[in-house]
């Protein structure tokens, strides 16, 4: 802790690039699944994101940036002008509140299924499968092994997230967040254990690198550096990940991504989310030593611990997911020391309906 931090709490104001952010607290991008067959934001998710306007920073829920990109039932996507033009009736509502949103861009990889694809089997750096079963449109599967994608096809997967990008921008989106976390396609390319690659994009710490390199430059086409984010997974296992090397792995992605001068890293550094156990759980202190911007913490704090991050100075901002579940109001709930609602039920996030979605009540 330092005297610049000392007296910085979760309510403190943050100036992120040339946005101007009212507290430190951020909304956690979460797979909601309110978006139906055709994966367009409506006049639900609207007032999702309205009741909880009052976060510093909204992210969007994970949303899909190519029909080769899905992996869940009815999440939103961003690959079409219709998706495009849907995401105006979310944004326009954060705009009139005065919000920055960003809009979390997503490919699934091999956390998907052939039932999404017409028979296609998921993609991924290399073909080896996730343990376990998946949610699809035909029932609960077994997970499948993915198809290695050809060195060829790579650059197209790199267009369709700058064209998800531009179309963010056209959304009326202040920025975007790649989701390079939690075993999806982009963190399988960075980690040691899903990328045996090799060509190009595999084996040296630089090659996995390269395809969230070549997606950050092409991104940075569109947005400028300040308005772009990564979320990165260092200690997760969801989705079978966890690597030897994982340390050494993102340490070095962390110092990339600084020399793009990004406006932020979305670490989930916390560990309520699973831990792999391959060595000490990375902190946010180690990603402070090699990134300059702004660091987001994530995943099972608490007010008190999030203002501990924040003083202690290896954190900006913090930003909560479950607990914005079920309290919209959780910025005024911090403010004035009002409980919590209870935990929302686990078949409520994904039960496509409002309920368990907008009818959570405010404090007051």
């Amino acid at each position: 802790m330092t005297s610049a931090t000392a007296s910085l709490t979760l309510l403190s104001q943050f100036q992120l690039g040339d946005l101007s952010l009212e507290n430190r607290i951020v909304l956690a991008p979460m797979t909601r699944a309110r978006a139906g067959e055709k994966r367009l934001a409506n006049e639900m998710m609207a007032e999702y994101y309205k009741q909880r306007a009052s976060a510093g920073l909204l992210i969007t829920e994970a949303t899909v940036i190519s029909e080769q990109g899905i992996g869940w039932l009815n999440t939103p996507g961003i690959y079409t002008d219709e998706q495009a033009e849907a995401w105006k009736i979310v944004t326009k509502v954060t705009r009139m509140k005065g919000t920055p949103i960003f809009c979390q861009l997503w490919h699934c990889g091999r956390a998907s299924h052939s039932s999404f694809h017409n028979g296609e089997l998921p993609v991924a750096p290399s073909a080896i499968a996730i343990s376990g079963e998946i949610h699809t449109p035909i029932g609960k599967q077994p997970h499948e092994v993915p198809r290695a994608l050809e060195t060829a096809e790579i650059p197209a997967i790199v267009e369709d997230f700058r064209r998800a990008a531009q179309r963010a921008k056209e959304a009326g989106f202040d920025g975007v967040e790649i989701h390079a976390a939690n075993g999806y396609l982009i963190d399988t390319f960075l980690q040691s254990s899903t990328n045996h690659r090799e060509d190009i994009y595999g084996g040296s710490l630089e090659n996995r690198y390269r395809f969230l390199q070549e997606i950050v430059e092409a991104i940075l086409t569109v947005f400028p550096a300040h308005r772009v984010g990564v979320r990165l997974s260092p200690n997760g296992v969801y989705n079978d990940m966890g690597s030897d090397d994982f340390r050494e792995t993102f340490l070095y992605v962390a110092e990339r991504l600084n020399e793009c001068k990004l406006g932020y890293l979305h670490i989930l550094d916390g560990l309520a989310f699973g831990f792999h156990e391959k060595g000490e759980p990375m902190t946010l202190a180690e990603f402070r030593s090699v990134f300059e911007n702004a660091i987001i913490g994530n995943c099972g704090y608490t007010k008190e611990t999030a203002e501990e991050m924040i003083q202690s100075g290896d954190a900006d901002l913090i930003a909560f997911g479950r607990d914005y579940i079920s309290n919209p109001d959780l910025v005024e709930r911090f403010a004035n020391n009002w409980p919590l609602n209870p935990p929302a039920d686990m078949k409520d996030w994904y039960s496509f309906e409002k309920e368990g979605y907008i009818d959570f009540p405010k404090y007051r």
